[in-house]
């Protein structure tokens, strides 16, 4: 069994055949899907989606994109609308210097908020991080030290030195797609260095399509390619990997249930 952590089943490029992006993923051994928010006002999206299958989970959150355009989303009403059974998380939220589509002020200001709901919740907060690695680093720390909360940061692509400081403040690391790219040999051999403990797998589709499919549109079954080159990296066997990161991702989207045929690790 696979978990596809992070994918946009919402996303339009889904819309017309939704039954059948799921029903591939299930027979490629992706059994579970979180389809993950990019902006609160689009909550009942998620939720609805969530609701249809049963495999299928939802988060509430604002992306770095879109913080200008949610700039007063409260803790409060984050919290409240996590408390919906199939809400798991909170996020994506975070820091995107690369495209800079919001005032960096702005941003932060949001994403130290989804901070504050998943440390009320106990709920997870998925990041996002992109080219904003000092930033990045110095806001953890800081909320780190106000208090707990768990988080991952999603589709990893930063610098080492991100990765390890998520690594010391007890953060999980999630790998999509761009593993398997020719030119990714600097994350192939960060996964050697993380602790098998602390890895997770997902797509961010429909982008990011992992190699045999690079060019085309993601969808959650491509799970499983992105899978083998991370038990690649750590050498082991792809089962291996499956029934780690799927118990790792259990352990930290604790709301989930667990499958009966498949333990949560302690």
């Amino acid at each position: 069994m696979i978990i596809d952590t992070h994918c946009h089943l919402d996303f339009p490029d889904f819309a017309s055949e939704l039954d059948a992006v799921v029903a591939r993923a299930q027979a490629a051994g992706v059994e579970r899907m979180i389809t993950i928010s990019t902006h609160v006002a689009r909550y009942d999206s998620y939720r609805v989606i969530a609701e249809r299958f049963d495999n299928v989970w939802f988060t509430v959150g604002t992306h770095p994109h879109r913080a200008h355009e949610e700039p007063d989303i409260s803790v409060e009403r984050l919290c409240e609308l996590a408390a919906h059974p199939r809400c798991i998380a909170i996020g994506e939220a975070g820091l995107d210097y690369h495209y800079d589509k919001s005032p960096r002020d702005i941003a932060a200001t949001v994403f130290r908020r989804h901070i504050a709901a998943a440390r009320i919740t106990d709920l997870p907060l998925v990041i996002h991080s992109r080219d904003a690695d000092d930033d990045m680093a110095a806001i953890l720390k800081d909320e780190m030290g106000k208090g707990a909360f768990r988080a991952l940061l999603h589709c990893f692509t930063s610098s080492r030195g991100l990765a390890m400081t998520g690594l010391e403040l007890g953060l999980t690391v999630s790998f999509s797609g761009v593993l398997t790219f020719k030119n990714s040999q600097e994350l192939r051999d960060l996964v050697r260095d993380i602790p098998d403990e602390r890895l997770i797998v997902e797509t961010d589709a429909p982008f990011l399509a992992p190699v045999p499919h690079r060019g085309k549109r993601n969808e959650p079954a491509f799970a499983a390619d992105t899978l083998r080159v991370l038990a690649e990296a750590k050498g082991k066997p792809a089962d291996d990997m499956a029934r780690i990161t799927t118990q790792n991702a259990l352990r930290l989207f604790s709301k989930m249930p667990a499958p009966s045929n498949i333990p949560a690790a302690a």
